[in-house]
């Protein structure tokens, strides 16, 4: 696809990203989930709302994921939450944006607000998994496991098909950034979508998000029947349909 392009963050980081429509006032932030990328069905989704709305658009893929420079076991939440605030920073600049955060993508996108809080607009989370790390990872680990990761420094966490390197510093970073003990002061809309079926991330975690939220303009949608992912022709239809209203709050007409 054109619109990819590669952000040089360092002489040894390069990043890409996913963007259109530059000059726009109105953004739309895709961050996506741990070991994705931006080829999904997702990002290639939330494109074409914006080609066809004439919204900005940007979905950043961090450090160690995709086609981005570095190796996903040196990653972890404060690395990968810099790697976006540059982005953000660089690219959108001064504009205001909409964020649509993907499990851990919606972690990476709390993280944002203690950066861009007047910017944010307003908050979409899918399959949220604030925390994770720690609450739905380490926490439930065997101590065998938990004594192989001390030990060796990395697991491979095996869930159905896919295979996940866990290293040890990437544990004790995500303890080290506490998102659920947070207030967030913001009136914007927060708006999370979770599938009923969810069965890596449950849908406790949209709600413990939206509790720290107390006066933004708030809504849980839990789609029946719903995965994780969320990424098929229906349910993505329904998440647009909640964009809709998040672009309808901020007083920009739908075309």
């Amino acid at each position: 696809m054109s619109n990819f392009k590669f952000l040089i963050i360092s002489k040894f980081k390069r990043l890409r990203y996913l963007s259109i429509n530059q000059n726009a006032n109105l953004y739309v932030v895709f961050l996506h989930g741990f070991m994705s990328d931006i080829e999904g069905d997702k990002p290639i989704n939330f494109l074409k709302y914006c080609k066809k709305r004439k919204l900005g658009f940007l979905a950043i893929e961090y450090s160690g994921h995709g086609k981005s420079s570095g190796k996903f076991t040196k990653g972890n939440i404060s690395k990968w939450t810099e790697e976006v605030r540059i982005s953000i920073k660089k690219i959108i600049k001064k504009k205001n944006f909409i964020l649509i955060g993907s499990s851990m993508g919606s972690w990476l996108s709390l993280n944002q607000f203690k950066y861009f809080n007047n910017q944010i607009k307003g908050f979409l989370g899918i399959g949220s998994a604030p925390e994770f790390l720690e609450r739905l990872m380490w926490k439930k680990f065997s101590k065998k496991i938990k004594k192989e990761i001390v030990k060796k420094k990395i697991y491979q966490l095996k869930h159905g098909e896919y295979e996940y390197p866990i290293t040890y510093q990437l544990i004790k970073d995500g303890k080290k950034n506490k998102v659920l003990s947070k207030k967030y002061k913001t009136k914007i809309p927060v708006t999370m979508v979770h599938g009923s079926k969810d069965d890596v991330v449950p849908v406790i975690y949209s709600k413990k998000i939206l509790n720290n939220f107390n006066k933004a303009i708030k809504k849980i949608v839990v789609i029946k029947n719903g995965n994780h992912s969320l990424s098929n022709k229906f349910n993505l239809n329904k998440i647009n349909k909640e964009l809709d209203k998040i672009l309808y709050y901020n007083c920009y007409k739908i075309i």
